[in-house]
C-alpha cells in the first residue's frame, strides 16, 4: 500500500479495491478505509465507488 507523507500538501489518493475473505467480499482503500463484508461482490464493489466518488 502506497503511504504519503500528509506535510506534502497534496490532497490523498485513494486507491479502493474489492479483497476476498472466504465467502464474503470488502471493499478497502489506500487511505486506510474498509467498507462491510458483503456476500455480494457487486455490493463490495458499489461500496468502494461510493467511497472513492465521496471522497
Amino acid at each position: 500500500m502506497p503511504q504519503q507523507d500528509p506535510s506534502a500538501g497534496e490532497p490523498a489518493t485513494h486507491l479502493a479495491t474489492t479483497v476476498e475473505r472466504g465467502s464474503f467480499a470488502v471493499a478497502r482503500c489506500s487511505c486506510g478505509w474498509s467498507g462491510p463484508a458483503r456476500r455480494s461482490r457487486d455490493k463490495a464493489r458499489t461500496d468502494a465507488r461510493s467511497h472513492t466518488s465521496a471522497s
